[in-house]
């Protein structure tokens, strides 16, 4: 089958959970929580769950696990987390967990960064893969970072993700 015939068969409207990992925000003064929701219930994706984490890998361990474990959510999206502060522990708490890493995620995402804002997208460190049939995508907590994923990324395929790692 080829991409357009995957993409047609594909879902046009998926169930996320959210997740903010950030020792920071909140529910008021996050913005790329918000702008992810809103991002996905305008294309007609409904949001499971929203909740901010603190950068502790047992609770983002098991508030993953828990998102995922409910048979609707097809796909979870992270933001915070992903720096290189010693506290930005995303990355290194969700990888081992995945069942394949889609590599060709962070390298676009950097590619795409790299057009905003030059050499400074070394540090983007984004991660996307699959638990158990269900994609799981780790975005910096920009607001101007999860825009472009969110735009450019997640949006044009998030039915075809979640339909491939699903088979």
């Amino acid at each position: 089958m080829a991409y357009k015939e995957h993409k047609q068969v594909s879902p046009i409207h998926i169930t996320v959970g959210v997740l903010i990992i950030s020792d920071s925000r909140t529910y008021t003064s996050d913005e790329s929580g918000k702008l992810i929701c809103h991002l996905l219930e305008d294309h007609g994706h409904k949001i499971a769950d929203f909740q901010i984490l603190q950068d502790e890998a047992s609770a983002i361990k098991d508030t993953l696990s828990s998102l995922l474990s409910l048979p609707e959510v097809k796909i979870v999206i992270t933001s915070g987390g992903t720096g290189l502060s010693q506290r930005d522990i995303t990355v290194e708490t969700v990888q081992p967990l995945l069942d394949k890493k889609l590599d060709g995620f962070g390298e676009l995402f950097r590619s795409l960064t790299y057009q905003e804002i030059g050499a400074g997208s070394i540090m983007s460190r984004t991660l996307a893969g699959t638990i158990d049939g269900k994609v799981v995508i780790c975005l910096p907590g920009s607001p101007k970072a999860v825009k472009l994923a969110m735009e450019q990324i997640i949006l044009p395929e998030i039915g075809h993700l979640a339909r491939e790692a699903s088979r």
